[in-house]
């Protein structure tokens, strides 16, 4: 096994995505109120910067989606990092958190405007609301909440959601789904590889052992503890390993398949099973609380 990913270079931009952004700025033209949806635990790898552009005279939210999964203290400082720039609030949309708060903001940030309206005898206007992201940020869980019923598929592998769609979402709020978006090349492998540990790109794109390592090394530095508390792994069994093996992250993986029973014949570890515990591990939030990106 490498020990790291010396020459990571992803160019994954389907046809459909290019047509979808075509379609974007199309159909913006009638959009009050944009809301950007970003992964908590990413908020920089996890945005698209022709969303930015193609979205920057319009009314925008920023929400800060699975912050559940994230680092508390970290969410805390995007919060006010984004706030210089837009309103942003905290989301899951998993429990639900936050999305009251957005309805609310949506109704505030249209209030003038409908005002406006009002006097020139349009009363009761609709809002319409256009949510964008990345694929596999949790748009989809995010519109099930906001429509109380499951209205949209929702899936854990990325591109779920494809055909654009209006949902009413309250008595005068209208929202427009869209298929999540990436942009044709990521530019640094720090991004490359944030999207490639919350599932962002494909895992069959990328080997799948050496994602795991990338992130256990990353975690190791930041999460140390977190570590030890999901594996059940002792200060003296760190030690031991630091003192016998050449590449430490790659021993620690080792242990942690003996550890979870990812062995294969011999009671060899098995890389690429132990990977995908790794990986699953992180995604669930079963290491904990974690972000990935500081601001």
């Amino acid at each position: 096994m490498e020990k790291e990913l010396n020459n990571l270079n992803i160019n994954w931009y389907p046809g459909h995505m290019a047509k979808t952004k075509r379609q974007i700025i199309e159909d913006l033209k009638i959009i009050d109120v944009v809301v950007e949806l970003l992964d908590a635990r990413i908020p920089i790898s996890s945005r698209n910067p022709d969303i930015q552009t193609i979205t920057k005279n319009k009314r925008k939210i920023i929400l800060l989606n699975k912050s559940d999964l994230a680092d508390e203290s970290v969410n805390t400082k995007w919060v006010q990092f984004f706030s210089k720039e837009t309103i942003t609030i905290l989301t899951d949309a998993n429990s639900g958190k936050g999305i009251n708060k957005l309805t609310k903001t949506i109704d505030d940030l249209m209030k003038e405007e409908k005002e406006r309206q009002a006097v020139r005898g349009r009363i009761n206007k609709t809002i319409r609301v256009m949510i964008l992201g990345i694929p596999n940020v949790g748009k989809s869980s995010l519109i099930n909440r906001l429509s109380k019923k499951n209205t949209t598929e929702v899936g854990n592998r990325p591109g779920v959601t494809r055909q654009k769609q209006w949902i009413r979402i309250s008595q005068n709020q209208e929202l427009m789904d869209t298929p999540g978006v990436l942009w044709p090349k990521f530019g640094s492998k720090e991004i490359s590889l944030n999207l490639a540990y919350t599932g962002t790109i494909k895992d069959d794109l990328l080997p799948r052992t050496e994602i795991a390592y990338e992130l256990l090394k990353k975690l190791y530095n930041e999460y140390k503890e977190n570590i030890k508390m999901r594996y059940k792994i002792a200060e003296d069994e760190l030690k031991e390993i630091e003192n016998i093996e050449d590449n430490f992250i790659y021993a620690l993986m080792k242990l942690i398949a003996k550890k979870r029973g990812a062995l294969i014949s011999g009671g060899i570890p098995d890389d690429e099973k132990v990977a995908r515990i790794i990986l699953d591990d992180f995604r669930n939030g079963k290491l904990g609380r974690i972000s990935l990106e500081r601001p």
